[in-house]
């Protein structure tokens, strides 16, 4: 016979001596988990913020021209000057990395005539990595300073967010420890070990938008970047036995 107790978070109160093991396929040979006391399941999350120290944007120059070769020079030109900037800046090579470059004629349309064209339109793009998000508004009027005329960010993630997943478990680990404890003591048992963790549900941190106050033309102020926080976060499945 199998008990169930319904609680705040999930648990699953087995009879003694009931396999602990997964279902698996008929025929299959795999050792069986017997307990001598009552399984106890517990959900739990573990939730870490931490300050975003990367920020990134799409950054690039738009030129319309008569000509296919006149588009693509003034692009060129436009565009070195970006990258001239990028480095001024002190944006490392392996931090700047070409996206996109397109070169696609235009054209007029008018009511019941064949398009006619007007000339071309040339596009080169790079993707940025900041790593000093401080820097970050001052980075983006100077590239506008420069002559891009396109930019898309920035979007502000965590380099390397392995640490702060780590804790992030280890936090789960412990809710689900304390959580198997005030149950075992509600019933008048105790811990006696525990029986398998799974994990699910990991969540790294996503890159995310953030809106830029200005950008600094003629004298402005500069832009403005507010980092804020980025939540890491997991859930851990813990079995525990009870007696």
């Amino acid at each position: 016979m199998i008990r169930s107790l319904t609680v705040a978070s999930l648990i699953a109160l087995s009879a003694a001596a009931v396999p602990a093991s997964a279902q698996v396929s008929p025929g299959a040979a795999v050792p069986v988990q017997t307990i001598s006391g009552t399984r106890l399941d517990i959900v739990a999350t573990g939730e870490i913020n931490r300050v975003p120290d990367v920020a990134r944007i799409s950054a690039g120059v738009v030129t319309q021209a008569q000509s296919a070769s006149e588009a693509i020079r003034g692009n060129s030109a436009q565009m070195a000057k970006v990258m001239a900037a990028l480095k001024r800046a002190g944006i490392a090579e392996r931090d700047i990395q070409t996206s996109t470059i397109s070169l696609n004629p235009e054209y007029r349309y008018a009511d019941n005539q064949p398009p006619v064209l007007t000339g071309y339109r040339a596009s080169n793009q790079v993707d940025v990595r900041f790593r000093d998000i401080a820097q970050t508004g001052k980075i983006l009027d100077a590239l506008v300073a420069e002559g891009a005329n396109q930019i898309n960010g920035p979007n502000l993630m965590i380099d390397k967010p392995e640490a702060a997943m780590d804790e992030a478990r280890q936090q789960a680990l412990k809710t689900a420890q304390a959580r198997a404890d005030q149950y075992a003591r509600a019933l008048g048992k105790r811990v006696v070990r525990i029986l398998s963790i799974s994990e699910s549900g990991a969540q790294p941190p996503y890159p995310m938008p953030v809106a830029v106050q200005s950008f600094a033309r003629d004298g402005a102020a500069e832009a403005k970047i507010a980092p804020g926080e980025q939540t890491i976060s997991t859930t851990l499945q813990v079995s525990f036995e009870i007696q």
